[in-house]
């Protein structure tokens, strides 16, 4: 019918005709439209985000860039405080959208950064709004950071999203190793200057103090040679019977310190970071073989980029309340570890927090003995030991050594735990016997080429 309407009223149809075809553009500019806003994908979705701290694990800095408005990021309950992304590879970054809840920034900037350490500012100091708060921005890098000035509640700063907008960046992570933690490729840097070693493997020392110390303020010490890293990067090392290198910043005398072990055969790299005495500074090491491997250990890449303060803060935050004062004992230079603080020896004031689980088992060892692995019953027993730390003594042979079963209750060593929590991998040093199960920072090969040890703050 409608076609005989069209065939007898020539000008009514071509009218209508008209007005057909301009509905049908706008209607697919609306669809057009309608999909390229749909296909615009953050250039931040799934990519690594750290932030300075976060309230808690339930609240990752993950969470503001993995494109569910159902979970967000939550930082500690302070300023300032920042949270980042890094997209992979340099982009042009056109816009910025934050979707606030409901405990956001009073003022905050956005920067951006071409290497994660020297930030510029991308917009003026800003003032947050309630919900969705989007920013025109004009500007290039690979990272990207809200760093929060001040908050607008008593809370923290929380973001459901994070969300930049541009051309450019990197389709996936960063390369690096596939386990938990790991550092991207970025984090080590150029490798190509590394010298040839003329003697066993070369040592390259990395300052990753997040602008915290200039490079002629970190220092390295071995076998009485001291240099600054300005100085004196690299070091070309021989073949020793027992080794530490020992890091400083701010002087070759400063308590800020700490330190790597390892032998070195003719060909042989065996090597650790260690927790078993104390943390001084974040270290990671990267060992890099002949047969082009390469294996990483130590602090993770959120905890390294995130500042001391947060560090200590989420150490306080996760342990229990006998551990949190390890973080104060010696503030702000040490974390001691529960074997080497007096409130664990007899007569402490945590005495016999470990004693009576030992008991329990029927192992009969004061709480320093169990954290020390030493005396009579510990020092030659390293499962036992081990199995004593984890809370997992209790258990049945078979099962003790199964790492889902650690830390499950208390009392445990929490100290060690941390270290596990945010190491790379989960490997870390954090009692003299934590090596049982493969759980330890220790790497080791039989044809080494280099090694990096990136010392933070």
């Amino acid at each position: 019918m409608t076609h005989a309407l069209f065939r007898s009223r020539s000008g009514l149809r071509s009218a209508l005709i008209g007005v057909l075809v301009a509905v049908l553009a706008v209607a697919y500019a609306i669809i057009t439209t309608s999909s390229a806003h749909a296909a615009a994908t953050p250039l931040s979705q799934g990519k690594p985000a750290t932030a300075s701290s976060t309230e808690n694990a339930s609240f990752p800095a993950s969470a503001a860039v993995d494109g569910d408005p159902g979970t967000r990021w939550s930082s500690a309950f302070s300023d300032p405080q920042w949270l980042q992304v890094d997209l992979g590879a340099t982009a042009s970054i056109t816009q910025v959208v934050l979707n606030w809840e409901a405990a956001r920034a009073a003022t905050f900037r956005i920067q951006v950064s071409a290497n994660g350490t020297t930030w510029t500012d991308a917009t003026p100091v800003t003032n947050g709004v309630d919900g969705t708060q989007t920013l025109t921005v004009n500007a290039s890098g690979r990272y990207v950071r809200m760093s929060g000035l001040t908050r607008a509640t008593a809370y923290g700063y929380s973001l459901w999203e994070f969300q930049v907008f541009g051309t450019g960046g990197g389709t996936t992570p960063p390369t690096g190793g596939t386990g938990a933690g790991q550092m991207p490729d970025s984090f080590w840097g150029d490798t190509t200057g590394i010298p040839a070693a003329r003697n066993v493997l070369e040592f390259q020392i990395l300052n990753r103090t997040n602008g915290a110390y200039p490079d002629s303020q970190v220092y390295w010490s071995f076998n009485g040679q001291t240099h600054s890293i300005a100085e004196q990067p690299f070091f070309d090392m021989p073949a020793n019977s027992s080794g530490r290198m020992y890091f400083y910043l701010g002087s070759p005398t400063s308590q800020y310190f700490d330190f790597i072990e390892f032998t070195i055969g003719a060909a042989q790299f065996n090597g650790n970071t260690t927790r078993v005495d104390a943390f001084g500074l974040k270290l990671a090491m990267r060992l890099h073989n002949h047969d082009g491997s390469t294996q990483q250990v130590g602090e993770d890449y959120p905890t390294f980029i995130q500042s001391r303060q947060a560090t200590l803060n989420a150490f306080q935050s996760e342990v229990p309340t006998e551990f949190k004062h390890l973080a104060t004992a010696t503030a702000p230079y040490r974390i001691l570890a529960p074997g080497s603080d007096a409130a664990f020896r007899p007569g402490g004031q945590y005495q016999n927090y470990m004693s009576s689980y030992a008991s329990s088992v029927g192992v009969s060892a004061t709480t320093q003995e169990i954290f020390g692995c030493s005396g009579a019953t510990l020092a030659a027993n390293a499962a036992l030991c081990a199995a004593l730390n984890r809370h997992t003594a209790d258990l049945p042979a078979a099962q003790q050594q199964t790492v889902s079963n650690f830390y499950r209750a208390a009392p445990a060593n929490y100290y060690a735990k941390f270290w596990h929590d945010h190491a790379i991998d989960h490997l870390a040093y954090g009692f003299p016997y934590d090596d049982v199960a493969g759980q330890s920072t220790y790497i080791s090969h039989a044809n080494p080429q280099w090694i990096q040890i990136a010392v933070g703050f």
